[in-house]
């Protein structure tokens, strides 16, 4: 395969020595038992690599976006799922780009040790779904604090996490000049908030990723958890989407990887008629014509880390490498199970597993026909068609 990225080899070989304590197998059993893999968990944070993006003066590496991005393509090339540990990457960033000084002291520092864990985001709700500006939760500010009305969905990792970014909306939409004012930010101690205000609902889904339905009933947040200035919070939501996208492309570049790697090694092995099925053209072009979408994209997500890692705007290159490396992982999906033909829907071989995982990113955290509203409207100047 092509090498792309020879920069970051010591991350890379660093990640892999981390992931053979987690085999197949490891991710097999949580996975079948519904469970979070809180060992693994333990292992990346306990080698800092989440704290990656956080600056050394917080006790971080200082890292950029490429080079995260690179941690989570590892994760997900060895064999694992880095959405069980995404969220620390880069729910921190609304954190560190707008939280106070002291807001910055008291948390990051300990996120960088792994006292803390900022896995969760809480935004999306039941009856908006991607209209983000017309969410319905509220947090009235009375007496020094802030009391949280309403309902969130899809909210993943609120068990295996001790903070949580919450969106909520201060001004009602129809006070505000514009839709995307009147919302606002909050840093939510989970520990403080579940049982007293909060109340969390497992959410059965088709993957092994731990994510609930959160109900609020005059949750009580401090003043001072409130990040940025009250009404800002949308704009602040938006700036941390780029770096979230390119990490989720490069999950699925790491998806990818790991599924053209299964169906070349199967493809060489498998005998039939006497041959083995890598010699028909019928199994091996599905198979190189899977590596040439995963290579392509991979070359966005790699622009996209690059102009934000140097302040650049990056959105349009964000989305389409999220975009190409979702599409292109669900193809070497589907190439995968179709090359290992009745073995692929056996749990022992791990690819049913990693195709339903995979799956997930046509759908979130960006659904690929909000990507291309982005491209008509801010790359071919179409009118706004929502």
């Amino acid at each position: 395969m092509l090498s792309t990225d020879d920069n970051h080899q010591e991350i890379r070989d660093a990640i892999r020595d981390l992931c053979r304590n987690f085999p197949d197998e490891y991710f097999r059993r949580i996975d079948e038992q519904r469970t979070y893999p809180e060992a693994f968990a333990a292992a990346l944070i306990g080698a800092g690599w989440l704290a990656a993006m956080i600056p050394e003066e917080y006790g971080g590496s200082g890292l950029g976006l490429t080079a995260a991005s690179v941690i989570m393509e590892e994760i997900n090339r060895c064999g694992g799922n880095s959405g069980a540990v995404h969220g620390q990457m880069y729910n921190m960033g609304t954190l560190l780009r707008h939280g106070s000084p002291a807001q910055k002291e008291k948390y990051l520092p300990a996120i960088a040790a792994g006292k803390l864990r900022i896995q969760s985001m809480a935004v999306t709700e039941p009856s908006t779904g991607s209209d983000t500006t017309k969410i319905r939760t509220t947090a009235e500010r009375k007496d020094g604090r802030y009391l949280v009305n309403g309902q969130k969905v899809w909210i993943s990792r609120v068990q295996h996490s001790d903070l949580m970014i919450l969106l909520a909306r201060t001004t009602a939409l129809a006070e505000v000049k514009r839709k995307s004012e009147g919302m606002s930010i909050f840093i939510v101690d989970l520990h403080d908030a579940i049982g007293h205000g909060l109340s969390v609902r497992p959410i059965a889904n088709m993957v092994n990723h731990e994510t609930n339905e959160l109900f609020f009933d005059n949750l009580e947040i401090p003043a001072e958890n409130l990040i940025g200035d009250e009404g800002q919070g949308f704009r602040y939501l938006l700036d941390g989407l780029n770096a979230e996208r390119a990490l989720i492309a490069a999950e699925c570049i790491g998806d990818g990887y790991w599924f053209i790697d299964r169906a070349t090694r199967y493809a060489g092995e498998r005998i039939v008629f006497d041959r083995p099925i890598g010699m028909n053209q019928g199994v091996q072009f599905p198979i190189a014509e899977a590596l040439i979408e995963i290579e392509a994209a991979n070359l966005m997500r790699f622009q996209a880390c690059t102009l934000f890692d140097a302040q650049q705007a990056c959105g349009a290159q964000a989305n389409m490498a999220k975009y190409l490396a979702a599409k292109a992982s669900w193809e070497a999906a589907n190439v995968c199970l179709q090359t290992h033909g009745g073995f692929g829907f056996a749990s022992e071989y791990d690819i049913e597993r990693k195709f339903r995982e995979t799956r997930l990113y046509q759908v979130a955290p960006i659904s690929t026909n909000l990507i291309f509203a982005y491209v008509a409207e801010h790359l071919l100047g179409l009118p706004r068609s929502f």
